[in-house]
């Protein structure tokens, strides 16, 4: 199975240079630039014009539409399996989607750090094996430059879930500034941020076979 790998698109999915071919599209949030319904719309007929024949969509914390008229919005989005804190399996690959990432301003899909994150990433089936989150886990695919500083921003609940599971590929986004291909334990986990730190969507679709 080859997944082709994409996040952080904000609206300018149209500008993405090549979106290659393969068996499932993952797009991991921030898939909105206004996070409207109009939005959706928008990146719904994209995905319509794609030849993958599976595609799978989260939200991120970009993306308003899908928490403030989540109905509306998975309403919207008919070219593509909506997953939030859910799963789905394909081709006997199991996927499990979140968008939850630690509070950071007023953005959706936002928990505080600690019990409340933590909760969320117990749901992750023990036999999962691609997770799609929005946000990395901590020292992953995680550091920006704050205050001059570079810090690693990601969440310590998913990385010991991570420890936790026997996964395949972990894909997310989020931090735009870590995109690209790691390694944890025998998986392989993916920054697949399409807009860099100054919101050029010039990084390419990452592609996994499986």
């Amino acid at each position: 199975m080859r997944l082709v790998c994409v996040s952080d698109t904000h609206s300018l999915h149209r500008r993405i240079p090549q979106v290659p071919d393969g068996d499932v599209l993952i797009h991991a949030g921030d898939c909105l630039g206004a996070g409207t319904l109009d939005n959706v719309e928008d990146l719904n007929d994209w995905l319509g014009t794609l030849p993958h024949r599976h595609k799978i969509v989260i939200a991120g914390n970009h993306d308003w539409a899908f928490q403030e008229t989540p109905e509306l919005a998975v309403e919207a989005l008919t070219n593509a399996i909506y997953l939030e804190d859910s799963g789905v399996i394909i081709e006997g690959v199991r996927f499990w989607g979140s968008p939850w990432t630690p509070t950071f301003m007023d953005w959706a899909f936002m928990l505080d750090r600690g019990q409340s994150l933590y909760n969320k990433w117990q749901q992750i089936p023990d036999n999962t094996d691609v997770l799609i989150t929005h946000g990395p886990p901590k020292g992953i695919g995680d550091q920006v430059n704050l205050s001059f500083k570079c810090q690693n921003v990601g969440c310590v609940d998913l990385l010991h879930r991570l420890s936790q599971l026997n996964l395949t590929a972990h894909v997310f986004g989020h931090i735009h500034e870590g995109y690209g291909e790691h390694r944890h334990g025998t998986a392989t986990l993916i920054n697949a941020s399409t807009c860099t730190a100054r919101y050029a969507p010039t990084n390419p679709p990452i592609v996994l076979d499986l």
